[in-house]
């Protein structure tokens, strides 16, 4: 590497740890936000979510469906999973199987046994992993316009949406994640959002 080279890298990495600070930033405030929503409100944000996402659900008529279960605040749809696999949806959750590599879905049913992948995160016991769903709902700390997301930071979700170019994405947010954030070469837009609103 030639000195302009090197130093055109250097100053690419130190903008990119500059960003990575102000997003850390960011995201600290919005998780203190979220979870700051008092217990009235977060409850009627909640219902009106899934009263918007089972309407979702039902036009599209999906019968495979990534989900989440919520950590840190995130929204509470249990009971919308509990409906969806009455109706015969089939379920997903994601699994961390390596810290840099994309995800896997298992395959899951509210109540089932579980257990905690390699982020601490609930996953099936003995998870039995299929191929992509068609539709991932995942959760946004943050959200701008443009419907990029604002996650934790260990970009999971960045290298799953890279190598599944074609499944149908969907984040799932209260309006107070709506914000600006600065976007990076490999952050992939959403298709949609879906807020205690409506659909963005």
């Amino acid at each position: 590497m030639t000195e302009p080279e090197s130093s055109i890298a250097r100053e690419s990495a130190a903008f990119a740890d500059a960003v990575n600070v102000r997003k850390a930033a960011l995201r600290k405030r919005l998780l203190l936000l979220r979870n700051s929503l008092p217990p009235g409100q977060r409850a009627s944000a909640e219902s009106a979510l899934r009263d918007h996402l089972a309407a979702w659900q039902q036009r599209r008529a999906l019968t495979t469906l990534a989900v989440f279960i919520p950590l840190r605040g995130e929204p509470d749809l249990m009971p919308l999973y509990r409906t969806l696999a009455h109706e015969g949806v089939q379920l997903l959750l994601p699994v961390v199987r390596a810290r840099d590599a994309p995800l896997a879905f298992a395959v899951w049913m509210p109540g089932q046994s579980m257990q905690r992948d390699l982020c601490g995160v609930p996953v099936p016991a003995d998870p039995q992993c299929l191929a992509p769903p068609e539709t991932i709902w995942m959760p946004c700390v943050g959200f701008n316009a443009a419907r990029y997301r604002l996650g934790y930071g260990g970009g999971f979700y960045d290298r799953t949406l890279g190598a599944l170019p074609g499944v149908l994405t969907l984040g799932v947010a209260f309006d107070c994640g709506a914000t600006d954030i600065e976007v990076a070469a490999h952050d992939i837009a959403l298709q949609a959002i879906m807020t205690e609103s409506g659909l963005r």
